[in-house]
């Protein structure tokens, strides 16, 4: 059946579920329509502020999503979730599909969530969510809130996907020393102790506050306007403080556009995407050259001893070039 892309764009763009759901299926599918979608969607993305929120395991990301989302439908913002989450080991889709800690927003039409499976990406993102998050954005999304899918300490990739980081933690966790570990200190943007009712949040926070003033946590900017990352405290089952954490992603922003951070974030995330692409085309042709026996022929004669790995790239690199 043929599809009509620009008609499904200009739908996606009215608001219409359904055929966003369908971009986004393209996108994670690897649709031979990819491209042409890709073209379409160009012209009316870059203007959502893309927020991406991570943590380990039972810190409520999925819980602070949902309140930090009543938050933003109360400004009347339109707002995109993605929600990755861990691959099911027989059907490869989303473990966690259906979302339960969201589903108070299942019936709103201006907030859209779709859980996007990991399928063994790391980094706690989805490889399609880049291009994913394109799509809300285009379909005219204020806010693109991309929740990573609680791995742990691997979790920095989705720095490179947000214009603003989120790292939520919580008191008894032994979260302040998982973040060094981790280098989360250096990626997140606004950090939030969750489940502040417990013991031990005061001490989490005063730890963290700590930490960054030892010089840990993104510094960028021009000097004298730098950014420094507030610790924000929240109970997100109850829907407390997060007034304040929607407080904090607004500043952010509009430090990033007066510094001029927001453009070079974006420059940098299109590069990454770029060289992505390009790699998967090289992998790609590089498939068709094992194909036609080329790869494994240089494979044998570097197992035999005959060359050296380095001399047989240049010869695979100069048969990709033609």
């Amino acid at each position: 059946m043929a599809v009509d892309v620009d008609d499904l764009v200009t739908r996606a763009r009215e608001g219409q579920p359904r055929a966003v759901a369908r971009l986004i299926s393209f996108v994670e599918d690897g649709s031979p329509l990819l491209r042409e979608v890709t073209a379409a969607l160009a012209p009316h993305a870059g203007r959502a502020h893309v927020i991406g929120l991570t943590g380990a395991p039972g810190v409520g990301k999925s819980t602070s999503t949902s309140a930090i989302v009543t938050r933003l439908r109360a400004r009347d913002l339109r707002v995109g979730v993605l929600a990755v989450d861990p691959s099911s080991p027989f059907s490869g889709g989303a473990l966690l599909g259906d979302r339960v800690r969201m589903q108070e927003h299942a019936t709103d039409p201006q907030v859209f969530i779709r859980s996007m499976a990991s399928r063994g990406h790391l980094g706690g993102l989805s490889w399609a969510t880049p291009q994913a998050v394109r799509v809300l954005d285009a379909a005219g999304c204020d806010i693109v809130l991309v929740e990573t899918v609680g791995v742990g300490q691997s979790e920095v990739e989705v720095a490179g996907a947000a214009d603003t980081t989120v790292v939520l933690l919580a008191p008894g966790m032994g979260d302040g020393i998982q973040a060094a570990k981790a280098g989360i200190l250096e990626i997140g943007d606004l950090f939030v102790v969750n489940k502040a009712d417990r013991d031990g949040a005061e001490s989490t926070v005063r730890e963290l506050r700590h930490m960054l003033t030892l010089g840990a946590g993104p510094r960028s900017g021009p000097a004298g306007d730098r950014w420094k990352p507030p610790v924000l405290k929240t109970v997100a089952a109850k829907g407390e403080g997060a007034e304040e954490v929607v407080e904090a992603l607004f500043e952010h922003h509009a430090w990033l556009e007066r510094t001029g951070e927001l453009a070079g974030r974006r420059r940098a995330r299109a590069a990454v995407e770029i060289e992505a692409i390009a790699f998967g085309m090289l992998r790609a042709r590089i498939g068709d050259l094992r194909g036609d026996a080329t790869l494994d022929v240089l494979a044998e004669r570097v197992a035999a001893g005959d060359t050296d790995p380095y001399a047989a790239a240049d010869v695979l690199v100069a048969g990709l070039a033609l």
